[in-house]
């Protein structure tokens, strides 16, 4: 298959493959042993139609027992189970969850119990965090100091209002986290070159972030719609918090730009499964 990468990008996300199923991951991560992470893409599943194959998504109309199934595969090949993940109800707010071990399963082989929920903490040796994407942005954090690691969901609405800040700070106060010290990666999402808003987003960006990174961040075209950069948005809250530029590994793939490897609302029109970040501390 032919992928479009960002070149500009120096570490590039790794395309793995194992036993049928092809994800990604990072290789700064790929070095930390004690954890576990990946983000999905469309091959290795079971899933039909505009589904096509490793839809993680058991709320958009695919079959559950295809769904399970995705699960299932996913998990043999990145050695967990699906009793080890929790997932939330992501509404694009700011609010970040602790999970713990009587959370284990919920929204996979449990019944979902975090609503409105866009981030979740753990600090729980088995458990793997779970969040899905079809063009917003993932969020990765691993504290190696307290070994705690968080993973959140940052759609345009949640950078505007910083997701990132409200991970860390749950770190912190959970943890004891250093922002310093902590890893972080910025997931494939939809780059900027693919994401056109209309001036009233752009508005909450200008209120969000100073002015002098607005010539980053976006640029306006003739038609009167704007280009606007999630990735450049999602680096400067990270840097912010006060995580360190050497810690932080930005994305090199657009969902958008990859409808056959990767779901890609905008490019699907709305029909599409979902992709799934995962990250976990090994038991």
């Amino acid at each position: 298959m032919n992928i479009k990468w960002h070149e500009e990008h120096q570490e590039k996300m790794m395309v793995q493959e194992k036993m049928g199923v092809t994800y990604l991951t990072y290789p700064r991560f790929n070095r930390m042993k004690e954890y576990v992470h990946c983000f999905s893409t469309r091959l290795g599943g079971v899933s039909e139609g505009i589904y096509q194959s490793m839809n993680l998504s058991f709320t958009r109309g695919d079959k559950e027992e295809a769904v399970m199934e995705n699960y299932r595969r996913l998990g043999a090949a990145l050695g967990f189970a699906p009793e080890d993940i929790v997932t939330s109800n992501q509404t694009h707010t700011t609010n970040v969850r602790v999970v713990t071990d009587a959370d284990r399963g919920c929204g996979v082989t449990k019944p979902r119990k975090f609503e409105d929920v866009d981030g979740m903490v753990t600090n729980i040796p088995g458990i793997v965090l779970a969040t899905f994407y079809a063009d917003c942005v993932p969020l990765y954090f691993i504290d190696p100091v307290h070994k705690a690691i968080g993973l959140s969901h940052s759609g345009w609405r949640g950078t505007a209002e910083r997701m990132g800040r409200s991970t860390v700070e749950k770190m912190k106060q959970e943890y004891g986290s250093d922002p310093s010290m902590i890893y972080a990666a910025i997931g494939p999402s939809i780059c900027q070159d693919c994401y056109e808003v209309s001036e009233d987003v752009i508005l909450e960006f200008q209120k969000a972030f100073a002015k002098e990174h607005w010539s980053s961040l976006y640029y306006k075209k003739p038609d009167g719609k704007y280009q606007l950069d999630l990735w450049r948005a999602n680096k400067i809250v990270l840097l912010e918090t006060g995580i360190l530029e050497s810690h932080i590994s930005m994305p090199n793939l657009c969902t958008c730009c990859n409808p056959d490897f990767l779901f890609s609302h905008r490019a699907s029109h709305g029909k599409r499964g979902n992709l799934g970040a995962f990250l976990g501390i090994r038991s």
